[in-house]
């Protein structure tokens, strides 16, 4: 799952980011209005964490700009901003959650993991395929009741597969998917952990399309 980090506070971004990436997201991470808005118009991604306080622009001008555009990534505000009024104000122009600061990470990282499954279309916090059960919350993996330790990329790979079934995800889609910008991709990295996959979870499970990409290829 790639994130979008738009935060000025140094301290509090590398902090995030180092335990996002951890919890196996790729982060993205901009420091101004201006990069964040920008990253929106040129990247996708699966979520925003969106401080308000900016040093050259209002975050809440990125969430309006980002709803004026029809898109539907989900937005959770993360600022010092603890009035009622600055809560619902952040709300009803499109904010899917707000957090203010300081809070844990354990509960940031619950409240992503509710508005990614949310924007999924799915309630059950497990994914299932078969007879595959993947909890990002545990970041556990079982087949038939046993269970399989993943690296954290394998994780992301096999929770991105299993997020759409049966849609074939090119490399350059999954390697968007499970690094960041600053984040050094070598040339064979997807093809080595999806080897490294059909090792642990079985060699039919995940399809090749040769020269498009991967997929799941039956319910396991």
């Amino acid at each position: 799952m790639r994130l979008l980090l738009i935060e000025d506070d140094q301290m509090i971004s590398e902090s995030l980011c180092t335990a996002l990436r951890q919890s196996g997201y790729a982060v993205d991470v901009a420091t101004n209005y201006q990069t964040g808005k920008m990253s929106l118009v040129n990247e996708k991604y699966d979520l925003v964490l969106l401080d308000l306080g900016l040093p050259d622009g209002s975050g809440l001008e990125i969430l309006k700009d980002l709803r004026a555009r029809r898109e539907q990534v989900p937005v959770l505000i993360v600022t010092a901003r603890d009035t009622l009024k600055d809560v619902i104000t952040g709300l009803d122009h499109g904010a899917d959650d707000y957090m203010i600061k300081p809070f844990a990470l354990e509960e940031l990282e619950a409240r992503i993991r509710v508005l990614l499954r949310r924007n999924e279309g799915r309630a059950s916090p497990v994914i299932i395929w078969g007879h595959i059960r993947l909890d990002p919350a545990s970041h556990g993996l079982s087949i038939k009741g046993q269970s399989i330790i993943l690296s954290g990329k394998e994780f992301s790979i096999l929770h991105a597969l299993m997020e759409k079934p049966g849609t074939v995800l090119s490399r350059q889609q999954l390697e968007e998917k499970i690094y960041g910008w600053n984040e050094e991709v070598e040339s064979n990295t997807i093809e080595y952990h999806i080897s490294q996959l059909r090792k642990k979870i079985g060699r039919d499970i995940i399809r090749n399309i040769r020269g498009v990409g991967y997929t799941l290829e039956k319910k396991a």
